[in-house]
C-alpha cells in the first residue's frame, strides 16, 4: 500500500514536468505580446518602414497560418502612406476640410496595392480559422484591424467615404464581438474609438442620416475607447497615443495632448514628427531637448 502511494506521488509530481516538456508554445498576437512583432511595430513608430515590414514578414513566414502577420504587413504600408501624406499631424486633424474629406491628391499606387494584398490575405486566413471556430479571437482581431485599416484607406486616402463608412461599421462590429468575449484584446478598442470619434465629428445632419443606416458615433466615447488602447494596448499603444493626442488638440484638451506627445517624443527621439507635434501642442516651434 505504501509502495502504491509512493508511485502515485511520483506520478503527480512527474506528470506536469512531462506535459511542460512536450507542450509546444503557440505565439498568440491577440492575447500576448510577441517580442518580434513588438520590435517591428517599434520600427514602424520610428518611421523605419521597410525594416518594420521585413520584421513582420520574417515572423509571418514562420507563422503562415496566423492572420496577424499579414495585418502587421498591411499596417506597415498604411502607416507609411499616412505619414507620407501628413495625416497623423495636427495640420491635418485641425483642418476641418481635410479631417472630414481626406487628403489632397492621391496615395502612392504601388504602396496601396501592397496594402490591399496584405489585407485580403489576412481576411482569407481569418475566415479560414473561423471555419473551425467562429469565435476565434485571433481571427476576430485580424478582421477588426483589417476593416479598420480599410476604412482609413478608403475615407482618408482614396476619398471613397461611403466605402470607408461601410468598412468602419464592419470594424466596429468585429471589435464588439471580439471584446465581448476577450476584453483583454485591448488593441481592438482603437477601432471602436476611431469609429465613434470620426462619426461623432460629422455635422448634425450627416450624423442624423448615418443614424438611419445604423451607424452611430460619440466623440467622448470614442476618445475613452482609444484611451483603453493607450492604457493597455500591445502593439497599437503608440498609434493610439497619436490619435488620442490629435483628437485632444481638436477638443482643446491641451494638457492631454501635451502629455501624450511628450511621451511619444521621449520614447521615439529619432522621430522628429513627435517632437514637432509636442512643440505645436506647447505653442512653440520645437521644445529644446526633444528630438534631434
Amino acid at each position: 500500500m505504501r509502495h502504491s502511494y509512493f508511485l502515485a506521488l511520483l506520478l503527480l509530481l512527474f506528470n506536469p514536468v512531462v506535459d511542460f516538456a512536450w507542450e509546444t508554445p503557440v505565439e498568440s498576437p491577440a492575447f500576448t505580446t510577441v517580442p518580434e512583432l513588438n520590435a517591428g511595430f517599434d520600427l514602424l513608430y520610428r518611421q523605419r518602414f521597410a525594416e518594420a515590414r521585413e520584421a513582420f514578414a520574417n515572423w509571418e513566414s514562420r507563422n503562415p497560418e496566423q492572420p496577424f502577420g499579414q495585418v502587421a504587413i498591411a499596417a506597415g504600408y498604411l502607416f507609411e502612406e499616412l505619414s507620407r501624406q501628413g495625416v497623423l499631424t495636427s495640420d491635418f486633424f485641425l483642418n476641418e476640410k481635410k479631417f472630414l474629406h481626406g487628403i489632397e491628391g492621391s496615395p502612392d499606387p504601388e504602396r496601396m496595392s501592397h496594402f490591399r494584398d496584405a489585407v485580403a490575405r489576412a481576411c482569407e486566413l481569418a475566415t479560414e480559422r473561423q471555419k473551425t471556430n467562429p469565435k476565434d479571437g485571433e481571427a476576430l482581431l485580424a478582421l477588426t484591424l483589417a476593416a479598420g485599416m480599410e476604412s482609413d484607406a478608403e475615407s482618408i486616402l482614396l476619398k471613397r467615404h461611403l466605402a470607408g463608412l461601410k468598412s468602419m461599421k464592419k470594424a466596429n462590429g468585429y471589435a464588439k464581438e471580439l471584446l465581448a468575449q476577450y476584453p483583454d484584446a485591448t488593441d481592438a478598442y482603437i477601432a471602436t474609438g476611431i469609429a465613434n470619434y470620426v462619426i461623432g465629428s460629422q455635422s448634425g445632419g450627416t450624423r442624423f442620416a448615418l443614424w438611419f443606416g445604423g451607424i452611430h458615433g460619440d466623440k467622448k466615447l470614442g476618445m475613452e475607447q482609444v484611451a483603453r488602447t493607450v492604457e493597455n494596448g500591445r502593439y497599437l499603444r503608440p498609434f493610439a497615443k497619436i490619435i488620442l493626442a490629435l483628437a485632444a488638440r481638436r477638443e482643446k484638451q491641451d494638457a492631454l495632448a501635451q502629455r501624450l506627445f511628450r511621451e511619444l517624443s521621449e520614447q521615439y527621439p529619432d522621430n522628429e514628427q513627435f517632437a514637432s507635434e509636442y512643440g505645436k501642442a506647447m505653442g512653440v516651434s520645437k521644445p529644446a531637448g526633444l528630438g534631434r
